[in-house]
């Protein structure tokens, strides 16, 4: 028996607005999450002079994050020109083997906080290192650690079409 006329086209019509309503829910599945990245792309390679540089597309909020290494120890770094010092927290640190020197307080984002000093044998990121870096242990600090300026001094910074461009000779220094 055949269905009435009309029906057959009605459910064709219904299964295209399905269709379309799923595609709609996974396009914005991936845009949204693509929004919830923390930080853009990196590059690594050498500047017009020939000196090595690491170039950082701007991530969620204005940021740039980093993929490193302390004392050869992958660390995702935010970059913080504001920071004095590398800082990262109690977890990693206790994780890396790393000393807590004397105590200190230091001024963060949410007020004064409780921290050690330490030193790092060697912080990089791309082709840039520095050996012997100043660094402090905030227990609050969460899974980033802070790429501050006792590594950043060490090299020029520039921002540029949405990028920070960190370039030098890199080397070692304190």
């Amino acid at each position: 028996m055949n269905a009435p006329a009309g029906q057959g086209e009605a459910r064709v019509g219904r299964g295209m607005l399905w269709l379309a309503a799923l595609l709609l829910l996974g396009g914005l599945t991936l845009f949204f999450g693509l929004l919830d990245r923390p930080g853009g792309a990196m590059s690594i390679g050498t500047d017009a002079q020939g000196r090595a540089q690491v170039v950082l597309g701007q991530g969620q909020g204005g940021h740039y994050f980093a993929d490193g290494a302390i004392n050869g120890q992958p660390v995702r770094f935010l970059v913080d020109t504001g920071a004095t010092d590398v800082a990262l927290s109690e977890r990693a640190a206790r994780r890396m083997g790393l000393d807590f020197g004397p105590q200190v307080t230091v001024m963060t984002a949410a007020g004064p906080a409780p921290a050690w000093v330490t030193r790092l044998d060697r912080v990089q990121i791309g082709g840039l290192a520095v050996d012997n870096v100043r660094a402090s242990i905030t227990p609050g600090l969460g899974e980033e650690a802070l790429l501050g300026m006792s590594f950043l001094k060490h090299f020029e910074l520039r921002q540029a079409g949405g990028n920070l461009i960190i370039a030098g000779p890199g080397g070692s220094g304190a």
